[in-house]
């Protein structure tokens, strides 16, 4: 079977592990077939993306709005080598799919605005499908409202002018949305449950997702929440888009 891409940008081994092991469980993936490349670490290898699934990318203390001066040297190489990977994921039709920092790199790659507008807490939203999600192949399979965890500081202020919005929350009006059939962008992360939004609170307590002031109240809340819906999504698009050389050969 052709194996998933993992990209990652997390430089905190531990919750780089627990990301990871997040992903493994939630995508229900196999032995051998979910690869994993930490930009923040390694440069972005070259890729032959015929031999691979599909391609996840997960969240990432870096902002795609950051002013350009601000961004360090690596986060300035990660954004250089995934816009370059994007294109050939448009252009050759490769399976996608971003979990929050995706929103950023898909929407900028495609012409939309990505800032500091519709920014929400690290916590628990209830996230509504639109009519479009609810006819799509990955999120039709979800409830119509569930609740999922976010924890962002930039998001979708202007869809890119080709994309279908799937999904919206409150304070979010984008937390999901699609680019031709194959590429999705998520504002809230499938791959995570309690324990693992726990672990990232206590690491970016002071990263300004939240006030640190309030560790104490959000750990409370955090721990009564229940964000197993949204997890579902994972294994609808490992499902879909699961190939092997069987199935190679006859295409």
């Amino acid at each position: 079977m052709r194996p998933f891409l993992l990209l990652a940008t997390r430089a905190d081994d531990a919750v780089a592990a627990s990301e990871y092991e997040a992903f493994l469980r939630y995508g229900e993936f196999g032995p051998g077939e979910l690869r994993r490349v930490r930009l923040e670490r390694d440069p972005l290898p070259e890729l032959d993306l015929t031999e691979f699934s599909g391609i996840l990318l997960g969240g990432s203390p870096f902002c795609t709005s950051d002013p350009e001066e601000t961004k360090s040297p690596v986060q300035r190489r990660v954004e250089r080598e995934l816009s370059g990977l994007m294109d050939r994921v448009v252009e050759e039709d490769v399976p996608f799919l971003g979990a929050c920092y995706g929103v950023g790199t898909l929407g900028v790659h495609q012409g939309g605005t990505v800032d500091h507008t519709h920014g929400e807490p690290i916590g628990t939203v209830p996230v509504t499908l639109t009519a479009a999600g609810r006819a799509d192949p990955l999120f039709g399979s979800l409830p119509s409202t569930f609740d999922a965890f976010v924890g962002h500081k930039e998001a979708v202020r202007d869809l890119p002018p080709h994309a279908v919005v799937l999904a919206s929350s409150p304070t979010c009006p984008v937390q999901a949305f699609r680019v031709g059939d194959h590429q999705y962008a998520t504002q809230f992360h499938p791959e995570l449950d309690v324990e693992g939004i726990l672990e990232r609170v206590a690491v970016y307590r002071h990263e300004g997702y939240f006030d640190p002031a309030e560790y104490d109240e959000v750990v409370a809340q955090l721990r009564r929440s229940d964000a197993t819906a949204a997890t579902a999504l994972l294994r609808c698009f490992v499902r879909r888009y699961r190939r092997d050389e069987r199935e190679l050969k006859a295409t």
